[in-house]
Protein backbone atom coordinates (compact mmCIF):
# COMPACT_ATOMS: atom_id res chain seq x y z
CA UNK A 1 0.00 0.00 0.00
CA UNK A 2 1.65 3.53 -1.13
CA UNK A 3 1.35 6.06 1.35
CA UNK A 4 0.10 10.05 1.18
CA UNK A 5 0.63 12.79 3.81
CA UNK A 6 -2.24 14.47 4.80
CA UNK A 7 -1.23 18.34 3.91
CA UNK A 8 1.97 19.43 5.52
CA UNK A 9 0.83 19.41 9.08
CA UNK A 10 -0.66 16.09 8.88
CA UNK A 11 -0.16 12.48 9.15
CA UNK A 12 0.93 9.53 6.66
CA UNK A 13 -1.87 7.70 5.51
CA UNK A 14 -2.68 5.01 3.08
CA UNK A 15 -3.66 6.09 -0.54
CA UNK A 16 -6.88 4.79 0.16
CA UNK A 17 -9.16 5.53 3.42
CA UNK A 18 -12.32 3.50 4.51
CA UNK A 19 -14.86 5.31 5.09
CA UNK A 20 -17.34 3.37 7.77
CA UNK A 21 -20.48 5.08 7.97
CA UNK A 22 -22.21 2.64 5.91
CA UNK A 23 -21.96 0.00 7.96
CA UNK A 24 -24.24 1.46 10.45
CA UNK A 25 -26.57 3.93 8.71
CA UNK A 26 -28.29 5.85 6.17
CA UNK A 27 -27.68 2.87 3.14
CA UNK A 28 -30.19 0.35 4.92
CA UNK A 29 -29.34 -2.64 6.98
CA UNK A 30 -25.64 -3.82 6.70
CA UNK A 31 -24.61 -6.87 8.46
CA UNK A 32 -22.50 -6.40 11.47
CA UNK A 33 -19.98 -9.78 11.09
CA UNK A 34 -19.15 -8.49 7.59
CA UNK A 35 -18.41 -5.41 8.67
CA UNK A 36 -16.16 -5.85 10.88
CA UNK A 37 -14.52 -8.72 8.86
CA UNK A 38 -14.46 -5.73 6.22
CA UNK A 39 -12.56 -3.32 8.81
CA UNK A 40 -9.78 -6.21 9.32
CA UNK A 41 -9.48 -7.22 5.90
CA UNK A 42 -8.62 -3.38 4.95
CA UNK A 43 -6.25 -3.25 7.65
CA UNK A 44 -4.46 -5.97 6.66
CA UNK A 45 -4.19 -4.97 3.17
CA UNK A 46 -2.57 -1.91 4.46
CA UNK A 47 -5.18 0.53 4.68
CA UNK A 48 -4.35 2.67 7.78
CA UNK A 49 -6.98 5.38 7.64
CA UNK A 50 -10.71 4.96 9.19
CA UNK A 51 -13.32 7.41 9.30
CA UNK A 52 -16.28 7.87 11.11
CA UNK A 53 -18.78 9.92 13.08
CA UNK A 54 -19.97 10.61 16.15
CA UNK A 55 -23.36 10.43 15.21
CA UNK A 56 -23.51 8.14 12.74
CA UNK A 57 -26.78 6.16 13.96
CA UNK A 58 -25.95 7.54 17.13
CA UNK A 59 -22.85 6.69 18.46
CA UNK A 60 -23.20 2.84 16.88
CA UNK A 61 -20.44 3.41 14.17
CA UNK A 62 -17.83 4.23 16.42
CA UNK A 63 -18.55 1.53 18.98
CA UNK A 64 -18.21 -0.55 16.05
CA UNK A 65 -14.51 0.83 14.67
CA UNK A 66 -13.76 0.45 17.88
CA UNK A 67 -14.77 -3.10 18.49
CA UNK A 68 -12.86 -4.28 15.67
CA UNK A 69 -9.97 -2.11 16.67
CA UNK A 70 -9.25 -4.23 19.90
CA UNK A 71 -10.31 -7.42 17.80
CA UNK A 72 -7.44 -6.58 15.40
CA UNK A 73 -4.11 -7.65 15.49
CA UNK A 74 -1.85 -5.66 17.39
CA UNK A 75 0.44 -4.34 14.89
CA UNK A 76 -2.71 -3.49 12.36
CA UNK A 77 -4.52 -1.85 15.48
CA UNK A 78 -1.14 -0.28 15.81
CA UNK A 79 -1.22 1.64 12.11
CA UNK A 80 -4.59 2.55 12.36
CA UNK A 81 -5.59 6.42 11.91
CA UNK A 82 -9.16 7.13 12.98
CA UNK A 83 -10.79 10.20 11.74
CA UNK A 84 -13.84 11.54 13.56
CA UNK A 85 -16.55 13.87 12.39
CA UNK A 86 -18.49 15.75 15.11
CA UNK A 87 -21.18 18.54 16.00
CA UNK A 88 -24.51 16.84 14.25
CA UNK A 89 -27.39 16.91 16.63
CA UNK A 90 -29.90 14.52 16.40
CA UNK A 91 -32.68 13.25 17.99
CA UNK A 92 -34.58 9.97 19.40
CA UNK A 93 -36.31 9.78 16.20
CA UNK A 94 -33.31 9.73 13.67
CA UNK A 95 -34.17 13.06 13.11
CA UNK A 96 -31.18 15.69 12.18
CA UNK A 97 -31.57 19.25 14.26
CA UNK A 98 -28.36 21.20 13.66
CA UNK A 99 -25.21 21.73 14.14
CA UNK A 100 -23.19 22.67 17.19
CA UNK A 101 -19.64 23.97 17.25
CA UNK A 102 -19.19 25.70 20.90
CA UNK A 103 -16.29 25.18 22.58
CA UNK A 104 -18.03 23.53 25.38
CA UNK A 105 -19.91 20.97 22.99
CA UNK A 106 -16.25 20.51 20.91
CA UNK A 107 -15.01 18.85 24.50
CA UNK A 108 -18.12 17.19 24.95
CA UNK A 109 -18.79 15.39 21.52
CA UNK A 110 -14.68 14.56 22.16
CA UNK A 111 -14.98 12.81 25.70
CA UNK A 112 -17.90 10.19 24.32
CA UNK A 113 -15.97 9.59 21.00
CA UNK A 114 -13.18 8.65 23.09
CA UNK A 115 -14.94 6.29 25.18
CA UNK A 116 -16.94 4.48 22.51
CA UNK A 117 -13.68 3.87 20.22
CA UNK A 118 -11.96 2.74 22.98
CA UNK A 119 -8.79 5.00 21.95
CA UNK A 120 -7.06 7.29 23.92
CA UNK A 121 -6.57 9.95 21.12
CA UNK A 122 -7.93 10.31 17.82
CA UNK A 123 -6.00 11.00 14.82
CA UNK A 124 -8.05 13.43 13.03
CA UNK A 125 -11.09 15.43 14.52
CA UNK A 126 -13.47 17.57 12.66
CA UNK A 127 -16.79 19.47 13.02
CA UNK A 128 -19.05 17.63 9.94
CA UNK A 129 -20.63 21.33 9.15
CA UNK A 130 -19.85 24.80 10.17
CA UNK A 131 -21.97 25.75 13.08
CA UNK A 132 -23.70 29.18 10.94
CA UNK A 133 -23.77 30.75 14.83
CA UNK A 134 -20.07 29.86 16.05
CA UNK A 135 -16.87 31.18 13.80
CA UNK A 136 -15.38 28.53 12.96
CA UNK A 137 -11.95 30.20 14.54
CA UNK A 138 -13.53 28.88 18.11
CA UNK A 139 -14.47 25.86 16.93
CA UNK A 140 -11.08 24.74 15.63
CA UNK A 141 -9.60 26.78 18.23
CA UNK A 142 -11.09 24.53 20.87
CA UNK A 143 -10.24 21.30 18.87
CA UNK A 144 -6.50 22.97 19.08
CA UNK A 145 -6.48 23.11 23.02
CA UNK A 146 -7.19 19.14 22.43
CA UNK A 147 -4.04 18.74 20.40
CA UNK A 148 -2.18 20.56 23.28
CA UNK A 149 -3.43 18.15 25.77
CA UNK A 150 -2.97 14.94 23.73
CA UNK A 151 -6.78 13.66 23.35
CA UNK A 152 -6.70 14.78 19.19
CA UNK A 153 -3.47 14.69 16.97
CA UNK A 154 -4.55 16.54 14.01
CA UNK A 155 -7.51 18.96 12.86
CA UNK A 156 -9.34 18.50 9.78
CA UNK A 157 -12.37 20.37 8.26
CA UNK A 158 -15.61 19.15 7.06
CA UNK A 159 -17.75 20.78 3.46
CA UNK A 160 -16.72 24.00 4.09
CA UNK A 161 -15.55 26.71 1.73
CA UNK A 162 -12.28 28.54 0.74
CA UNK A 163 -12.88 31.74 2.52
CA UNK A 164 -13.64 29.50 6.16
CA UNK A 165 -10.51 27.12 5.22
CA UNK A 166 -8.09 30.17 5.27
CA UNK A 167 -10.03 31.51 8.74
CA UNK A 168 -9.55 27.87 10.01
CA UNK A 169 -5.92 27.55 8.89
CA UNK A 170 -4.91 30.72 10.28
CA UNK A 171 -6.48 29.53 13.82
CA UNK A 172 -4.24 26.42 13.67
CA UNK A 173 -2.66 24.16 11.14
CA UNK A 174 -4.99 21.99 9.10
CA UNK A 175 -4.16 18.36 8.07
CA UNK A 176 -6.99 18.05 5.97
CA UNK A 177 -10.24 19.02 4.56
CA UNK A 178 -13.43 16.11 3.69
CA UNK A 179 -15.25 16.75 1.14
CA UNK A 180 -17.07 15.35 -1.68
CA UNK A 181 -15.24 14.66 -4.78
CA UNK A 182 -15.95 12.13 -7.51
CA UNK A 183 -16.68 12.18 -11.62
CA UNK A 184 -20.13 13.70 -11.13
CA UNK A 185 -19.17 15.94 -8.09
CA UNK A 186 -16.27 18.44 -9.31
CA UNK A 187 -17.20 21.70 -7.84
CA UNK A 188 -14.38 21.86 -5.84
CA UNK A 189 -11.73 22.32 -8.60
CA UNK A 190 -12.92 26.20 -8.93
CA UNK A 191 -12.05 28.03 -5.79
CA UNK A 192 -11.44 25.11 -2.81
CA UNK A 193 -8.93 22.58 -4.26
CA UNK A 194 -6.83 25.84 -5.59
CA UNK A 195 -7.00 27.27 -1.69
CA UNK A 196 -6.19 23.73 -0.03
CA UNK A 197 -3.61 23.83 -2.52
CA UNK A 198 -2.09 26.82 -1.38
CA UNK A 199 -2.15 26.67 2.13
CA UNK A 200 -0.97 22.68 2.12
CA UNK A 201 -4.17 21.16 3.24
CA UNK A 202 -5.03 17.56 2.40
CA UNK A 203 -8.14 16.58 0.81
CA UNK A 204 -10.21 13.26 2.04
CA UNK A 205 -12.60 12.71 -0.58
CA UNK A 206 -16.13 10.99 -0.13
CA UNK A 207 -18.77 10.02 -2.08
CA UNK A 208 -16.04 9.07 -4.59
CA UNK A 209 -18.38 6.73 -6.56
CA UNK A 210 -21.23 9.09 -5.52
CA UNK A 211 -22.88 6.37 -2.83
CA UNK A 212 -23.19 3.55 -5.12
CA UNK A 213 -24.58 5.45 -8.20
CA UNK A 214 -21.65 5.10 -10.74
CA UNK A 215 -19.91 2.22 -9.23
CA UNK A 216 -21.52 -0.03 -11.64
CA UNK A 217 -23.68 -1.83 -9.56
CA UNK A 218 -26.71 0.13 -8.89
CA UNK A 219 -29.51 -0.61 -11.01
CA UNK A 220 -32.81 0.92 -12.29
CA UNK A 221 -34.95 -1.41 -10.65
CA UNK A 222 -33.14 -1.51 -7.01
CA UNK A 223 -35.43 -1.62 -4.47
CA UNK A 224 -34.29 1.35 -1.45
CA UNK A 225 -35.82 1.32 1.99
CA UNK A 226 -37.17 3.93 4.03
CA UNK A 227 -33.63 3.72 6.20
CA UNK A 228 -31.98 4.49 3.43
CA UNK A 229 -30.43 8.18 2.33
CA UNK A 230 -30.44 7.39 -1.46
CA UNK A 231 -34.52 6.93 -1.57
CA UNK A 232 -34.45 11.00 -0.70
CA UNK A 233 -31.90 11.75 -2.93
CA UNK A 234 -32.02 14.06 -5.72
CA UNK A 235 -29.63 11.77 -8.11
CA UNK A 236 -31.17 8.46 -7.31
CA UNK A 237 -34.93 10.14 -7.96
CA UNK A 238 -37.05 9.18 -11.18
CA UNK A 239 -35.32 11.05 -14.69
CA UNK A 240 -32.22 12.17 -13.07
CA UNK A 241 -31.31 8.51 -12.14
CA UNK A 242 -31.97 7.70 -15.28
CA UNK A 243 -29.42 10.19 -16.84
CA UNK A 244 -26.76 9.54 -14.29
CA UNK A 245 -27.19 5.74 -15.27
CA UNK A 246 -26.77 6.69 -18.66
CA UNK A 247 -23.18 8.15 -18.00
CA UNK A 248 -22.48 5.22 -15.65
CA UNK A 249 -23.15 3.11 -19.04
CA UNK A 250 -20.78 5.76 -21.13
CA UNK A 251 -17.93 4.46 -18.26
CA UNK A 252 -18.94 0.72 -18.48
CA UNK A 253 -17.92 1.10 -22.00
CA UNK A 254 -14.39 2.61 -21.48
CA UNK A 255 -13.92 0.54 -18.02
CA UNK A 256 -14.42 -2.63 -20.11
CA UNK A 257 -11.60 -1.60 -23.17
CA UNK A 258 -9.38 -1.24 -20.04
CA UNK A 259 -10.23 -4.81 -18.49
CA UNK A 260 -11.31 -3.07 -15.23
CA UNK A 261 -14.59 -2.49 -13.44
CA UNK A 262 -16.33 0.84 -13.42
CA UNK A 263 -16.22 1.33 -9.64
CA UNK A 264 -11.98 0.94 -10.54
CA UNK A 265 -12.21 3.34 -13.32
CA UNK A 266 -14.12 5.72 -11.05
CA UNK A 267 -11.84 5.41 -7.97
CA UNK A 268 -8.90 5.84 -9.98
CA UNK A 269 -9.79 8.95 -11.36
CA UNK A 270 -10.05 10.28 -8.32
CA UNK A 271 -6.67 9.11 -7.29
CA UNK A 272 -4.89 10.73 -10.33
CA UNK A 273 -6.75 14.15 -9.45
CA UNK A 274 -3.74 15.02 -6.56
CA UNK A 275 -0.85 15.67 -8.82
CA UNK A 276 -2.79 17.66 -11.03
CA UNK A 277 -4.08 19.58 -8.42
CA UNK A 278 -1.08 20.05 -6.60
CA UNK A 279 -2.56 18.47 -3.15
CA UNK A 280 -2.93 15.46 -1.43
CA UNK A 281 -6.39 13.50 -2.03
CA UNK A 282 -7.17 10.44 -0.55
CA UNK A 283 -10.63 8.19 -1.78
CA UNK A 284 -12.55 7.29 1.05
CA UNK A 285 -14.02 3.95 0.33
CA UNK A 286 -17.61 3.13 2.05
CA UNK A 287 -17.56 -0.75 1.00
CA UNK A 288 -19.72 -2.71 3.85
CA UNK A 289 -18.26 -6.05 2.75
CA UNK A 290 -14.65 -7.47 1.54
CA UNK A 291 -16.35 -8.09 -2.42
CA UNK A 292 -16.61 -4.52 -2.46
CA UNK A 293 -13.17 -3.62 -0.47
CA UNK A 294 -11.51 -6.07 -2.79
CA UNK A 295 -12.90 -4.30 -5.89
CA UNK A 296 -11.94 -0.58 -4.67
CA UNK A 297 -8.01 -1.77 -3.60
CA UNK A 298 -7.91 -3.12 -7.58
CA UNK A 299 -7.79 0.52 -8.36
CA UNK A 300 -4.58 1.10 -6.73
CA UNK A 301 -3.48 -0.80 -9.92
CA UNK A 302 -4.78 1.09 -12.32
CA UNK A 303 -2.91 3.70 -14.14
CA UNK A 304 -4.67 6.28 -16.52
CA UNK A 305 -2.92 8.18 -19.22
CA UNK A 306 -3.87 11.06 -20.61
CA UNK A 307 -5.70 9.96 -23.28
CA UNK A 308 -7.48 7.67 -21.23
CA UNK A 309 -8.06 11.00 -18.87
CA UNK A 310 -9.60 13.02 -21.99
CA UNK A 311 -11.92 9.76 -22.81
CA UNK A 312 -12.92 9.43 -19.68
CA UNK A 313 -14.18 13.42 -19.22
CA UNK A 314 -15.28 13.55 -22.56
CA UNK A 315 -18.16 11.04 -21.24
CA UNK A 316 -18.66 12.63 -18.20
CA UNK A 317 -17.97 15.96 -18.38
CA UNK A 318 -17.93 18.16 -15.13
CA UNK A 319 -21.56 19.20 -14.03
CA UNK A 320 -23.17 16.08 -16.55
CA UNK A 321 -25.05 15.01 -13.42
CA UNK A 322 -28.46 15.33 -12.75
CA UNK A 323 -29.37 16.55 -9.52
CA UNK A 324 -28.12 17.88 -6.21
CA UNK A 325 -25.83 16.19 -3.95
CA UNK A 326 -28.39 16.43 -0.95
CA UNK A 327 -31.78 17.37 -0.52
CA UNK A 328 -32.54 20.94 -0.23
CA UNK A 329 -32.33 21.44 3.29
CA UNK A 330 -28.99 19.62 3.30
CA UNK A 331 -27.77 21.85 1.05
CA UNK A 332 -28.49 24.78 2.57
CA UNK A 333 -26.11 23.52 5.70
CA UNK A 334 -22.88 23.07 2.82
CA UNK A 335 -20.39 26.10 3.33
CA UNK A 336 -18.66 24.47 0.51
CA UNK A 337 -21.79 25.37 -1.91
CA UNK A 338 -21.80 28.91 -0.75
Amino acid sequence: MRTLQLGTTGPQVSALGLGCMGMSALYGDADRAESIATVHAALEAGVTLLDTGDFYAMGHNEMLVGEALRAAPAARREQALVSVKFGALRDPDGGWTGYDGRPAAVRNFAAYSLQRLGVDHIDVYRIARLDPDVPIEETVGAIAELVEKGYVRHIGLSEVGADTIRRAAATAPIADLQIEYSLISRGIEDRILPTVSELGIGITAYGVLSRGLISGHFTRDRQLGTNDFRAFSPRFQGANLDHNLGLVEALRKIAEQKGVSVAQLAIAWVLSRGPRHGAAIVPLIGARTRDRLSEALGALDVTLDETDLATVEAAVPADAAAGARYPDMQMSHLDSER
